[in-house]
C-alpha cells in the first residue's frame, strides 16, 4: 500500500521503492482506494519493508528498434541471451496503446502460408488474421508454434513466451528457430517464476514490438504462448488489488484486458503493414467452454482445436480439422481449393461416424458407396495432415497433396 503522494497516484503509474539494501524495486499501481494505492511489483520483492521510501517513476516505455532483431529479451528490454543491452533506438514505444481506428484499418490481405498442411488447407489464414490454438497441456501447442515460427511468408517474427518453463527457452531459440529464424525474430520471455506483473507485461511488450515493425510497413508474425497464462497473471493482480472474483474466480478486469491486448493485432492503418497473430489458449481440463477460452474465441478470427485423442494416436500436429475454423476462408481459397476442403471434411466426418461400427465388425463393405469411399480416403487424408517437426510446406504444396489424397494418387 502506498500513500502520501501529491498529486495522488493513478492506475498504471510506476513507482520506485527502496528495499532494505537500498536497491530500487519498480512497481506499477494496480488499484486505488481510500487515499491508498496498491502496487504490483515488477521484479523481486524480497527485502521490501513497511515504511520504505518510494518515488514516482516516469513511464518511459520501450526503445524498440532494428537492434532487437535476433535478440532474446525480458519485458523491459533487458537481455536474456547473455549479450549486452541492445543499443538505444530513436523509437520509444508505450506498451499500452489503443488499436488502430476501426474505420481506417486496412482489410485482411491475401492468404499466407503457415507451413503446416492441416492449417493451410482447413484453416487457410490471411495476412493480418488472428488465430487461436486451443488445447490442454501436453498436446503439442508449443511444438506447433515452433513449426509456425519457421514460416518464410513474413518479414519479422515476434515471439512472446508468457509463463514458460525456463529450461525450454534455449531449446526453442537454438533448435526450433535456429540461427536463420532468430536473425529475423524478437523473443520476449517471462518465465513461470516471474512476478505476475512481469508475466502480464511480457504480452504487452511482445505486442508493442510487433506494432513497431507493423507501423514501418512490415509483415509481422506474432506468436503468443500463452494468453491463458497472461489471464492468470491478470487474475493474480486483480485479486491482490481487491477486485471481487466474478467468473470462476476471474475478476472483471481480466475480461477487459483480453480484448485490450488482442484487438491491437491485425492490419494496421493506411501505409502500415500487418500483424498476423497465432495465440495459444491453454484449455483447462479439456473444457473448451471455460471462461478464458470462450472469451478469446469470440475476439479472434478463428480457432484451431488440438485434440488429445489425436495426439495419443501418434499424429502430429494433433489438429482436429472438423472442429477447427478460420473465419477468413471464404476470401482466401479459390473455388477449386474450397471444393477440395468441403469434400475432405465430408469424408472425414463420414469416417468418424462409422469408425466404431467398423471396429466392431457391424459395417459391411458395399452397404453404402459414400461410406466406402470415406473409409478408403480417410487414411490418405490423415497422412497429408501428419507432419514431422520442422517439416515445412507451401500453401500450393498443401492443396496439391490434399488433391492427390482425394483422387487416390500416389504422394
Amino acid at each position: 500500500m502506498l500513500g502520501g503522494f501529491r498529486p495522488p497516484l493513478a492506475l498504471r503509474d510506476r513507482v520506485v521503492v527502496m528495499d532494505r539494501s537500498n536497491d530500487p524495486v519498480v512497481a506499477e499501481i494496480v488499484g486505488t482506494r481510500d487515499g491508498q494505492a496498491r502496487a504490483a511489483i515488477l521484479g523481486d520483492g524480497d527485502g521490501l519493508a513497511e515504511g520504505a521510501a518510494a518515488r514516482t517513476k516516469p513511464s518511459d516505455g520501450l526503445t524498440i528498434g532494428h537492434a532487437w532483431l535476433g535478440r532474446v529479451l525480458d519485458p523491459t528490454g533487458k537481455p536474456l541471451d547473455g549479450r549486452s543491452d541492445p543499443p538505444p533506438s530513436l523509437y520509444r514505444c508505450t506498451t499500452r496503446r489503443q488499436p488502430p481506428q476501426p474505420g481506417t484499418r486496412q482489410r485482411l490481405g491475401s492468404a499466407v502460408s503457415l507451413g503446416v498442411r492441416a492449417l493451410d488447407c482447413f484453416c487457410t489464414t490471411r495476412e493480418g488474421q488472428r488465430l487461436g490454438l486451443f488445447a490442454a497441456s501436453g498436446v503439442g501447442k508449443s511444438t506447433l508454434l515452433a513449426t509456425l515460427a519457421r514460416s518464410d511468408d513474413f518479414d519479422v517474427t515476434v515471439v512472446g513466451l508468457i509463463g514458460e518453463r525456463g529450461r525450454e527457452l534455449r531449446e526453442f531459440v537454438e533448435d526450433d528457430l535456429g540461427p536463420a529464424g532468430l536473425a529475423r525474430s524478437v523473443v520476449i520471455c517471462a518465465t513461470s517464476d516471474a512476478a505476475a506483473a512481469v508475466r502480464r507485461e511480457a504480452a504487452y511488450a511482445a505486442m508493442a514490438a510487433a506494432e513497431h515493425f507493423r507501423d514501418r510497413g512490415q509483415r509481422v508474425l506474432l506468436l503468443l504462448d500463452s494468453v491463458t497464462r497472461f489471464a492468470h497473471a491478470c487474475r493474480e493482480i486483480g485479486l491482490a488489488a481487491g477486485e471481487p472474483p466474478a467468473t470462476r474466480g476471474y475478476p472483471p478486469s481480466v475480461f477487459r484486458e483480453l480484448p485490450a491486448l488482442l484487438e491491437r493485432a491485425g492490419p494496421g492503418g493506411p501505409e502500415a503493414g500487418s500483424i498476423t497473430a497465432l495465440i495459444t489458449v491453454l484449455v483447462e481440463g479439456d473444457d473448451h467452454d471455460e471462461p478464458i477460452a470462450d472469451s478469446v474465441r469470440g475476439i479472434l478470427d478463428g480457432h484451431v482445436v488440438l485434440d488429445r485423442r489425436i495426439a495419443e494416436g501418434g499424429r502430429y500436429p494433433a489438429i482436429d480439422v472438423l472442429r477447427s475454423l478460420s473465419r477468413s476462408v471464404p476470401g482466401s481459397q479459390t473455388a477449386e481449393q474450397a471444393a477440395l476442403v468441403v469434400r475432405a471434411r465430408r469424408l472425414l466426418s463420414l469416417h468418424d461416424g462409422v469408425a466404431d461400427l467398423v471396429r466392431l465388425g457391424a459395417y459391411r463393405a458395399g452397404a453404402d458407396v459414400e461410406t466406402d469411399l470415406a473409409l478408403r480416403a480417410a487414411p490418405r487424408i490423415n497422412a497429408v495432415l501428419s507432419q514431422k517437426k520442422g517439416e515445412i510446406s507451401t500453401l500450393e504444396e498443401a492443396f496439391a497433396a490434399l488433391a492427390r489424397a482425394l483422387n487416390d494418387e500416389p504422394s
